[in-house]
Protein backbone atom coordinates (compact mmCIF):
# COMPACT_ATOMS: atom_id res chain seq x y z
CA UNK A 1 0.00 0.00 0.00
CA UNK A 2 1.51 3.35 -1.00
CA UNK A 3 1.40 6.32 1.40
CA UNK A 4 -1.14 9.09 0.79
CA UNK A 5 -0.02 12.14 -1.18
CA UNK A 6 -0.74 14.62 1.62
CA UNK A 7 -0.67 14.78 5.39
CA UNK A 8 -1.59 11.75 7.42
CA UNK A 9 -2.15 13.86 10.55
CA UNK A 10 -4.56 16.73 10.00
CA UNK A 11 -5.36 19.30 12.72
CA UNK A 12 -9.03 20.14 13.16
CA UNK A 13 -10.19 23.43 14.69
CA UNK A 14 -13.61 24.85 15.54
CA UNK A 15 -14.55 28.50 15.16
CA UNK A 16 -17.52 30.58 16.31
CA UNK A 17 -17.45 32.50 13.02
CA UNK A 18 -16.11 29.84 10.66
CA UNK A 19 -17.07 31.66 7.41
CA UNK A 20 -15.05 34.72 8.49
CA UNK A 21 -12.14 32.54 9.61
CA UNK A 22 -11.98 30.75 6.25
CA UNK A 23 -11.24 34.12 4.64
CA UNK A 24 -8.94 35.23 7.45
CA UNK A 25 -6.82 32.07 7.37
CA UNK A 26 -6.47 32.46 3.62
CA UNK A 27 -5.53 36.15 3.77
CA UNK A 28 -3.37 36.11 6.91
CA UNK A 29 -1.65 32.74 6.73
CA UNK A 30 -1.81 31.79 3.05
CA UNK A 31 -4.09 28.75 3.28
CA UNK A 32 -6.07 27.77 0.19
CA UNK A 33 -9.68 26.74 0.67
CA UNK A 34 -10.11 23.30 -0.89
CA UNK A 35 -13.65 22.39 0.18
CA UNK A 36 -16.48 23.85 2.27
CA UNK A 37 -19.67 22.07 3.30
CA UNK A 38 -22.01 24.60 4.88
CA UNK A 39 -25.61 25.52 5.54
CA UNK A 40 -25.80 29.31 5.68
CA UNK A 41 -23.35 30.53 8.33
CA UNK A 42 -22.76 27.04 9.75
CA UNK A 43 -19.69 25.33 8.35
CA UNK A 44 -20.09 21.60 8.92
CA UNK A 45 -16.69 20.77 7.43
CA UNK A 46 -14.01 22.69 5.54
CA UNK A 47 -10.61 21.71 4.21
CA UNK A 48 -7.79 24.22 3.82
CA UNK A 49 -4.42 23.33 2.35
CA UNK A 50 -0.93 24.76 2.74
CA UNK A 51 1.71 23.01 0.67
CA UNK A 52 1.20 19.29 1.29
CA UNK A 53 -0.48 19.96 4.64
CA UNK A 54 -4.14 20.32 5.47
CA UNK A 55 -6.28 21.88 8.16
CA UNK A 56 -9.90 20.93 8.69
CA UNK A 57 -12.30 23.26 10.45
CA UNK A 58 -15.92 23.74 11.23
CA UNK A 59 -18.31 25.92 13.17
CA UNK A 60 -18.52 25.68 16.93
CA UNK A 61 -21.62 23.57 17.46
CA UNK A 62 -22.85 22.86 20.96
CA UNK A 63 -25.18 19.91 21.10
CA UNK A 64 -23.35 17.92 18.44
CA UNK A 65 -21.49 14.72 19.28
CA UNK A 66 -18.11 16.06 18.07
CA UNK A 67 -18.66 19.69 19.06
CA UNK A 68 -19.37 18.81 22.68
CA UNK A 69 -15.91 17.22 22.95
CA UNK A 70 -14.08 20.43 21.97
CA UNK A 71 -13.62 23.62 23.95
CA UNK A 72 -12.52 27.00 22.65
CA UNK A 73 -9.56 29.05 23.96
CA UNK A 74 -12.02 31.68 25.26
CA UNK A 75 -13.62 29.02 27.47
CA UNK A 76 -10.34 28.18 29.24
CA UNK A 77 -8.74 31.58 29.79
CA UNK A 78 -7.13 31.83 26.35
CA UNK A 79 -5.11 28.66 26.82
CA UNK A 80 -5.00 25.85 24.28
CA UNK A 81 -4.24 22.16 24.44
CA UNK A 82 -2.69 21.93 20.97
CA UNK A 83 -1.19 24.15 18.29
CA UNK A 84 -0.75 23.66 14.56
CA UNK A 85 2.87 24.00 13.48
CA UNK A 86 3.33 25.07 9.86
CA UNK A 87 6.61 24.96 7.93
CA UNK A 88 7.09 28.07 5.75
CA UNK A 89 9.93 28.88 3.36
CA UNK A 90 10.15 32.59 4.27
CA UNK A 91 9.18 33.09 7.92
CA UNK A 92 9.91 36.83 7.85
CA UNK A 93 7.52 37.42 4.94
CA UNK A 94 4.92 35.18 6.58
CA UNK A 95 5.31 37.09 9.85
CA UNK A 96 4.76 40.39 8.02
CA UNK A 97 1.65 39.04 6.28
CA UNK A 98 0.15 37.65 9.50
CA UNK A 99 0.94 40.80 11.46
CA UNK A 100 -0.64 43.01 8.76
CA UNK A 101 -3.80 40.88 8.96
CA UNK A 102 -4.04 41.38 12.71
CA UNK A 103 -2.60 38.16 14.11
CA UNK A 104 -1.66 38.58 17.77
CA UNK A 105 2.05 37.80 18.01
CA UNK A 106 2.79 35.88 21.22
CA UNK A 107 6.40 34.91 20.50
CA UNK A 108 8.26 37.30 18.23
CA UNK A 109 10.11 36.00 15.20
CA UNK A 110 13.56 34.70 16.07
CA UNK A 111 16.19 32.18 15.13
CA UNK A 112 15.55 28.97 17.05
CA UNK A 113 18.21 27.03 18.99
CA UNK A 114 17.19 23.79 17.24
CA UNK A 115 17.44 25.38 13.78
CA UNK A 116 15.26 27.48 11.56
CA UNK A 117 13.48 30.74 12.29
CA UNK A 118 9.93 31.19 13.45
CA UNK A 119 7.24 32.84 15.53
CA UNK A 120 3.95 32.05 17.22
CA UNK A 121 0.67 33.92 17.12
CA UNK A 122 -3.02 33.72 17.86
CA UNK A 123 -5.78 33.99 15.30
CA UNK A 124 -8.81 36.24 16.00
CA UNK A 125 -10.57 33.47 17.95
CA UNK A 126 -7.55 32.71 20.12
CA UNK A 127 -6.14 29.54 18.56
CA UNK A 128 -2.37 29.31 18.92
CA UNK A 129 -0.21 28.79 15.81
CA UNK A 130 3.51 28.31 15.12
CA UNK A 131 5.09 29.22 11.77
CA UNK A 132 8.74 28.66 11.00
CA UNK A 133 11.38 27.46 8.58
CA UNK A 134 12.54 24.50 10.67
CA UNK A 135 11.58 21.37 8.75
CA UNK A 136 11.93 18.21 10.83
CA UNK A 137 11.54 16.09 7.68
CA UNK A 138 14.73 17.59 6.23
CA UNK A 139 16.86 16.28 9.10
Amino acid sequence: MSPPAGSTIIPCLRYDDAPRMLDWLRDAFGFQVQAVYADGDTVHHAQLVFGSGMLMLGSTQRGSEWGDLITQPRDIGGRTTQSPCVVVTDPDAHYARATAAGAEIVQDIADQPYGGRGYSCRDPEGHLWWFGSYDPWAE
